[in-house]
């Protein structure tokens, strides 16, 4: 017995021994191969690139993985000590390699020829998921259990555990708890009850298998089996498993929490961080905060789908999607929602299926909605489209319009009130910025982002119509031109070598006014006084004139139908240049990027735009040094200001009084309307918020008679005004040194005879004030005509 204890005792020393060795030899092959465990102190995390307002409000969320990082410090221990108990209960009493573990694993393999899921502990776990693959080979966890003892001998249990925690996949592209929390319960960590605690502990041994929203009876058990061996380590009592176990699960799919809509704004600012840091823009965890402001924002998307809805309601109503046979029991739900899945809702247009009809009502079931009605009246828009200026009748009864099956669209105007809609031809743009520094407070390209991505206030080039006469005024004036100025709207005919046939302008009237001062002309629109006054400072004069605003020579065409806008301009360049009109003078860059922060909050870009700064030094070389810069003046403050007091006239009095409605004195702008209402816009501005709208089709037609600039566009312009100019005092118009004012007579344009009585005042810049006085009535002139009629 003796001989057999010491054989036996030798065995185990030598079978020891050479363990050892095996392990050394092991070791000394495998180490040197597997990454260096220091680098897990530098570790990057996958943080998906978010896009924010410039008020902090999540905008946008790109990339593959949903991550948010906690610190340890900021995870709650209930948390901590679930996954403890779930995973590795001896955590802080081994070395990163749990041998017993590893022992029962062995005997397991031994005596049923199995292997066993145990002995992973969670620091072997952090080594696979940081440096290994997941195939299941011995070598694999060879490599992971020295990767696991090198891991404890550069890292705490703490960063272990904060790694781990924050790089576990939990199912629904979430990684870690911060974004499973988010994820299951749209929770932060600190609001998790003890059973959601237990429920996110669970997922990393099966996320498919025991995800609470795909299979809520497996991952109750497993959240059960995790509250027991909380209880069972000591880390809560039996009255709180008991609590716990009770209580329902409650996990729903909570998608990024998107407080401001701004598809258009974020593809753009994706787009560039993807130009800029290329591919590893949606991982490295960057915070975009943008220019926009979330009122202005959330505002433009509303005017503009509704000036679009409008003009849709204008022109009668093309029919319904389709028309299906009913099932045969209208309140099955399923099968109704069923039927709609394939019909998508589209901007705030929902989609809904006519149950039956009778005169005077429609009974609707609505896509995720329900059961409503429409009456009378919200079908008594839809007059059927015969063309683009033409509809039939008003329809008498809800039969005239629906019949049951029909696949509709409908909008809901108040609660529970709906209205019969459907999704516009035309489309539109709205895109607002501060005249100060060129930031971007709202954009909107579309009617929704994801029926039709093109975004129309960048990539959409259009005819800007007279929406591009105040450039042409403004370079006029430059050449001595005066706001009194006398022209003659009269007819015209060119045959110009740059036009390809004989060319008749007129104006939208179809009227002809004889003499007209350059106040009145840019009021109303007349386009034959623009064509003379582009004729008489050349039209190559105009389109350098035009280059200080930012239009390029491409986008002006150098022949006499520039007066009329025929160049083409995106409305992001008309923002540009309308900047110029509303701050004085100044050029100013639209942007949208205020600044890109790292996880760390650490500044990896930051705006420096060219900024009006009136009492600023305009020393070049000492701003070259600073973070300032001073945008540069290209209007004098006299043009300037007479622009400003011209298209404030133009609002007051001429083709945008519309916008008076918002009872403000401070408003200025142009309306611009191409050949046969192709395109329709509003160019306008207060001094603190320049706006610009556009309406048209995406394939150039005409929208339809009476379809202008004032009509189509301006609507938006108003509706999105009326919020983002709430609680903003009046700006009077304050005029510059050089200026006067003086009487004059407004059928000449030149100074009021004392005894007039129906003088007028204009201001002049002093060079230009007239003095000449106005004849006696009845008497003529002294011999020179104060009309130009170059024709």
């Amino acid at each position: 017995m003796y001989r057999f204890i010491r054989l036996t005792t030798k065995l185990i020393l030598i079978l020891a021994l050479l363990t050892l060795i095996a392990a050394g030899v092991v070791y000394f092959f495998l180490a040197p191969k597997l990454p260096d465990t220091n680098t897990l102190k530098e570790t990057q995390l996958q943080i998906p690139l978010r896009i924010f307002s410039s008020e902090g409000l999540l905008m946008a969320e790109f990339g593959e993985k949903r991550r948010i990082p906690v610190e340890y410090n900021d995870i709650p221990k209930p948390l901590v000590d679930a996954f403890l108990a779930a995973e590795d209960d001896r955590f802080y009493q081994h070395p990163g390699v749990d041998y017993q573990g590893i022992i029962r694993a062995v005997y397991s393999l031994v005596t049923t020829g199995e292997k066993s899921q145990g002995g992973s502990t969670i620091t072997m776990q952090v080594a696979r998921n940081f440096f290994l693959s997941n195939e299941k080979t011995y070598l694999r966890k060879l490599n992971e259990i020295i990767l696991a003892l090198e891991i404890e001998k550069v890292l705490s249990k703490e960063e272990i555990l904060s790694l781990y925690l924050n790089k576990i996949y939990l199912g629904n592209r979430a990684y870690g708890v911060g974004a499973a929390a988010n994820v299951y319960y749209g929770k932060p960590l600190d609001q998790l009850s003890l059973s959601e605690m237990a429920m996110i502990a669970g997922l990393p041994k099966a996320p498919s298998a025991y995800n609470p929203i795909a299979n809520p009876e497996r991952a109750t058990v497993r959240r059960n089996y995790v509250l027991r061996r909380m209880c069972e380590v000591g880390f809560i009592t039996k009255a709180d498993y008991d609590e716990a176990i009770k209580a329902p699960v409650t996990a729903s799919y909570h998608g990024p929490e998107i407080k401001v809509y701004a598809p258009y704004v974020s593809e753009m600012v994706r787009t560039e961080l993807i130009n800029k840091f290329g591919e590893e823009a949606y991982t490295n965890g960057f915070n975009v905060y943008t220019t926009i402001r979330a009122k202005h924002q959330q505002t433009a998307n509303k005017a503009l789908q509704s000036a679009l809805l409008d003009y849709d309601r204008r022109h009668g109503y093309r029919g319904p999607i389709t028309n299906i046979a009913l099932p045969e029991d209208v309140s099955d739900r399923a099968a109704l929602d069923s039927i709609l899945k394939d019909y998508d809702n589209i901007g705030p247009l929902k989609t809904a299926i006519v149950i039956q009809t009778s005169d005077d009502d429609a009974e609707l079931y609505i896509r995720n909605w329900g059961y409503a009605h429409l009456p009378i009246n919200a079908v008594k828009w839809a007059q059927k489209k015969l063309s683009t200026n033409s509809r039939g009748p008003v329809p008498k009864k809800i039969t005239d319009v629906l019949k049951a099956g029909d696949i509709i669209r409908v909008e809901q105007l108040t609660s529970p009130n709906w209205e019969l809609a459907e999704l516009p031809e035309a489309q539109g743009a709205l895109v607002a910025v501060a005249p100060y520094d060129g930031a971007v407070t709202a954009l909107t390209g579309g009617f929704d982002f994801f029926n039709n991505k093109f975004n129309r206030v960048t990539q959409s080039r259009r005819q800007p119509g007279s929406g591009f006469k105040p450039f042409i005024y403004s370079a006029a004036l430059e050449k001595g031109y005066t706001a009194a100025t006398i022209i003659n709207d009269a007819p015209v005919v060119f045959d110009d070598p740059g036009l390809e046939n004989v060319w008749r302008p007129q104006n939208y009237s179809g009227k002809f006014f004889g003499p007209t001062r350059l106040r009145e002309a840019l009021i109303h629109s007349r386009n034959l006084v623009s064509i003379r006054l582009l004729r008489d400072i050349g039209a190559d004069y105009a389109v350098e004139y035009a280059e200080r605003f930012g239009f390029k020579p491409g986008m002006m065409h150098k022949n006499l139908s520039l007066a009329l806008g025929s160049g083409s301009a995106a409305p992001w360049d008309m923002a540009r240049a309308y900047s110029s009109l509303a701050n004085g003078g100044y050029k100013v860059e639209p942007y949208i990027i205020q600044r890109v922060e790292d996880p760390s909050g650490k500044i990896v870009m930051q705006a420096s735009p060219d900024t009006v700064c009136e009492t600023c030094l305009m020393d070049e070389s000492h701003l070259d040094d600073s973070d300032f810069h001073v945008a540069k003046r290209i209007m004098t403050p006299q043009n300037n200001y007479i622009m400003n007091s011209l298209l404030r006239d133009v609002v007051k009095h001429g083709t945008g009084r519309k916008a008076m409605s918002l009872g403000r004195d401070d408003l200025a702008g142009k309306t611009g309307t191409t050949n046969d209402q192709v395109d329709a816009w509003f160019n306008g501005f207060h001094p603190e918020l320049v706006a610009i709208a556009w309406v048209g089709f995406d394939n150039p037609h005409s929208l339809g008679r009476y379809e202008t600039g004032g009509r189509a566009a301006l609507p938006m312009w108003i509706d999105f005004m009326k919020v983002a100019l709430e609680g903003m005092p009046e700006a009077p118009l304050q005029p510059p040194v050089g200026m006067v004012t003086v009487r004059i007579d407004p059928a000449t344009g030149l100074l009021a005879r004392p005894e007039a009585t129906d003088a007028i005042s204009e201001t002049f810049r002093e060079e230009y004030v007239p003095k000449q006085m106005a004849p006696l009535s009845g008497q003529g002139d002294s011999g020179t005509s104060p009309v130009i009629d170059l024709f």
